[in-house]
C-alpha cells in the first residue's frame, strides 16, 4: 500500500478559495512543495461534472421518511450525521459504513454528511445535506490530503448529488460553524460525529436526542416496496453465498473454517457492499458458540458446519440466514434428531408470524417445540409447562427465536418494547425465525454423544397481507432436503 501523505488535520492547510498549495510538515518524507510543482499540478485538468445523473432509485422513498420525521418533531432542528472515518492502524482507516438513521433519510453514503432539518414557518422543515465538495484543485488538497481524490476517488460535486439525492447541498465544513449560529435547542443523533457533538453540546439534551433515535429506528419498522425489493437481493445473493459454501467444503477440510469465510465473503464483495455482519462459520463444537466469529478452527468429516452469514447490498440491506450442514453432505442418526427438531420449532415459529400476531408469538410457538423434544429425550424433567414456565429449555435454546431485519442485521433495536417486542406484527414488517439447539462440549447434564453438537436454522420472513413470505426459501430447510442439495452441488 503507497504511504499516503500528512493527513489533513495535520498539515498547515490553507483556508478553502486560497490559491495558495497546502503546505506539508517536514517529517523527512514529505518536505514542503515548490511553488513550480504546485503550479504544475493546479493546471491543465479536463472538466469532469457529471451532468446526466439521475434521482437514486430510493429518492422518492427517503423523501417520505423525511416528510414523517417532519411531522413527528414540528419546528424543531434535527441533525442527523453519516459519521466519519474511524482509524484502524496509525493513517489507515475501517472501511467507512454510514449511520444507519442518515442513509435511510438520505440514501446517501458518503463519510462526513450531515442531514439538518431546518424548521419552517409553517412547522414544517426543509432538509439540508451538508456534503464533502470536490477536492480543491487550486490550494492543492486533491493531491496533498491523504483524503484527497487523488487519492482516495472522485466525489460527487455538491450540484451532482443535489440531482443523486434530491436535496439542497452544501459545503459539510461550515456545518458545525452555521448551527452553532442557530439559535433554539436541537436535537442530534448521538454516537456518530463528535466534532458536531462538541459544537452543539450547550444546546443539547440527552433526553431528546434519545426520543430521536427512537422514533427513527421505529421509522424502520414497517418496510416499503423499495426496501422489501433489497432485502430480497440480499437474500437472492446469500442463497448463492451458500452454494459457494458447498461447494468447497472439501477445501475447507484441508484448510480451516477461514475458507469458508473467504468463499461467502466473495459473494459478498462481488455483488453486494460487504457482508452484513461478521460471518459465523462455525464447525464442530464451535457451533455451540452463538456468535463465532474467529473463524480459525478445523472443518472435519462427520462433524456439523453452522453457517449464519448475509450478504449486504450496495444500498445497506442485509440478509440473515443460518444453515447447519454436515461437512460430509449426510447427517448421522443424532445429528438427524436434533436438526429436525429445531426445523420443527422452525416450522411453528413461521407458522405463526402473520399481521395481528403478537410479535413474541413466533418465539413462544418455536420455544414450546424444543421444550417438548427436550422433555422427550429425557434431558429435562417435565410436563412441558412447568419446563416453559420456569425457563428450562433456555440452558439449550439459549436465545431469542428472532428479530427485525432491514439495514441493521438486528434492526430498529432502539424502538420502544411496547412498539416491538410487546407490539402486533404488520404487513411490511421483515424478521428472522432462527430457532436452535446448543449442547455444550462439557454439559455433563447430557450424554456424552450430544456434547459439541449446534444446530440453527434460519430465514428471512416477510409479514403480508395473508401471512408470510419466507424471502429465503430457495435454500433448503428439511434434513433430507439438506442432503439432496448438498449432494447435487458437490456432484
Amino acid at each position: 500500500m503507497t504511504e499516503q501523505p500528512v493527513p489533513a488535520q495535520q498539515s498547515e492547510t490553507a483556508p478553502a478559495g486560497d490559491h495558495q498549495p497546502v503546505k506539508q510538515r517536514k517529517n523527512g518524507l514529505y518536505p514542503a512543495v515548490s511553488d513550480e510543482l504546485a503550479a504544475h499540478m493546479r493546471a491543465g485538468w479536463a472538466d469532469t461534472e457529471l451532468r446526466d445523473l439521475e434521482p437514486l432509485p430510493q429518492a422518492a422513498e427517503t423523501a417520505r421518511r423525511r416528510a414523517a420525521l417532519s411531522r413527528r418533531f414540528p419546528g424543531e432542528r434535527l441533525v442527523i450525521p453519516a459519521g466519519n472515518l474511524r482509524t484502524r492502524s496509525n493513517d489507515t482507516e475501517y472501511p467507512f459504513r454510514a449511520g444507519t438513521e442518515y442513509a435511510h433519510l438520505t440514501g446517501d453514503q458518503s463519510e462526513d454528511g450531515v442531514l439538518v432539518m431546518e424548521p419552517a414557518a409553517d412547522g414544517g422543515h426543509e432538509a439540508v445535506l451538508y456534503l464533502l465538495p470536490r477536492s480543491d484543485r487550486e490550494n492543492g488538497e486533491f493531491w496533498l490530503d491523504g483524503q484527497g481524490e487523488l487519492w482516495v476517488g472522485r466525489r460527487y460535486s455538491l450540484t451532482e448529488n443535489e440531482r443523486r439525492l434530491g436535496l439542497p447541498c452544501r459545503d459539510v465544513r461550515k456545518a458545525a460553524g452555521e448551527l452553532a449560529e442557530q439559535a433554539g435547542p436541537v436535537r442530534l443523533v448521538r454516537g456518530h460525529d463528535m466534532g458536531l457533538e462538541a459544537a452543539l453540546a450547550d444546546r443539547l439534551d440527552a433526553g431528546r436526542d434519545e426520543e430521536l433515535r427512537v422514533f427513527l429506528s421505529e421509522l424502520r419498522l414497517v418496510k416499503d416496496a423499495f426496501e422489501i425489493g433489497e432485502l430480497q437481493k440480499a437474500v437472492d445473493s446469500t442463497v448463492r453465498g451458500f452454494e459457494d459454501v458447498v461447494k468447497v467444503l472439501d477445501r475447507a477440510e484441508a484448510t480451516s473454517e477461514r475458507y469458508i469465510e473467504g468463499t461467502f465473503f466473495l459473494r459478498a464483495r462481488v455483488e453486494g457492499n460487504d457482508v452484513g455482519y461478521g460471518s459465523i462459520c462455525a464447525a464442530g463444537p464451535h457451533a455451540t458458540t452463538l456468535h463465532w466469529v474467529r473463524n480459525d478452527g478445523p472443518v472435519r468429516s462427520g462433524e456439523l458446519l453452522l453457517l449464519d452469514a448475509g450478504v449486504e447490498t450496495h444500498t445497506l440491506y442485509t440478509a440473515d440466514v443460518t444453515r447447519t450442514l454436515p461437512v460430509n453432505g449426510r447427517f448421522t442418526d443424532l445429528q438427524r434428531k436434533i436438526y429436525d427438531a429445531v426445523y420443527e420449532a422452525q416450522e411453528a415459529g413461521i407458522a405463526a408470524v402473520r399481521p395481528g400476531a403478537k410479535y413474541r408469538d413466533f418465539h413462544d410457538a418455536a420455544q414450546r417445540v424444543l421444550a417438548e423434544r427436550l422433555v422427550e429425550w429425557g434431558l429435562v424433567e417435565g410436563p412441558v409447562e412447568r419446563v416453559l414456565e420456569l425457563g428450562l429449555q433456555r440452558r439449550w435454546t439459549l436465545h431469542g427465536t428472532g428479530h427485525m431485519l432491514g439495514m441493521d442485521v438486528h434492526d430498529c433495536a432502539l424502538a420502544r418494547t411496547e412498539t416491538y417486542v410487546d407490539g402486533t406484527l404488520e404487513p411490511g414488517m421483515c424478521l428472522t425465525v432462527e430457532p436452535g439447539l446448543y449442547f455444550q462440549a462439557d454439559d455433563l447434564t447430557v450424554p456424552a454423544e450430544y456434547r459439541g453438537i449446534g444446530v440453527r436454522i434460519e430465514d428471512d420472513i416477510l409479514v403480508t397481507e395473508d401471512g408470510n413470505r419466507n424471502l429465503s426459501a430457495a435454500l433448503p430447510r428439511s434434513s433430507a432436503d439438506v442432503e439432496s442439495w448438498m449432494a447435487r452441488l458437490k456432484g
